[in-house]
């Protein structure tokens, strides 16, 4: 074979390979964005039972305590209204974040831009975070809707000692958790045991998932 014929034979066979390489590596694009489709999508149901727990539990709440506040104020305890109506509150902020966090779902698609997509785990990411924040500030008024007027002008000093024990304990822990859940406390082992479930590590399986596309890109 001559010279000339054996180097056109070696640009073909080079094209082939190259056109095989990029064609395998768009394969992987497709079949990793469906992965992560797959991996967030499976956090809808969860999510939507979560959603609707809360949306009934704020609203029966809501209607105690409005009719509480309207009809009933003078006889029954302070204590609890407020640590009810700050609970109910609070479980309101973490249902208006869980319908956030589902419209961020819907919207991932794999046909969609690797770097769209990456924007929306980000903050799909950064949600859960605040989401769980603001749920655990609930911890404090455990501990006091019980509480009624008569309990402190009969209690002892071991009453008034435990109470305050409990309390302040559990606030504690709610404001310690809500300054440090963040994302460069992820390898530590109480963010890993509150984390380690639905709300987190399939976010973190796309999340890594989205990374291994770069890497394609980057090796072609």
């Amino acid at each position: 074979m001559e010279e000339p014929e054996l180097m056109n034979l070696w640009k073909s066979y080079d094209k082939k390979l190259e056109e095989s390489l990029s064609l395998n590596r768009k394969n992987a694009e497709e079949i990793t964005k469906m992965k992560v489709q797959s991996f967030v999508g499976a956090m809808k149901p969860w999510k939507i039972v979560t959603l609707l727990i809360g949306v009934g539990w704020v609203g029966l709440g809501s209607v105690i305590v409005t009719d509480l506040f309207l009809f009933a104020y003078a006889e029954v305890s302070k204590f609890f209204l407020f640590s009810a109506s700050i609970q109910l509150l609070l479980t309101a902020i973490a249902i208006g974040v869980y319908v956030y966090q589902l419209v961020l779902i819907q919207q991932i698609d794999s046909n969609e831009p690797v770097v769209k997509t990456q924007e929306h785990l980000a903050h799909l990411k950064s949600s859960t975070l605040w989401v769980t924040r603001v749920l655990f500030l609930q911890l404090p008024v455990w501990t006091t809707f019980y509480l009624s007027e008569s309990m402190f002008e009969n209690g002892n000093a071991f009453f008034f000692i435990i109470q305050g024990v409990v309390t302040f304990s559990f606030a504690y822990v709610a404001f310690w958790l809500f300054f440090h859940i963040k994302p460069e406390n992820k390898d530590r082992k109480w963010f890993r045991l509150i984390f380690d479930g639905q709300e987190w590590t399939p976010v973190l399986k796309s999340i890594a998932l989205l990374h291994q596309i770069e890497d394609y890109k980057t090796e072609a």
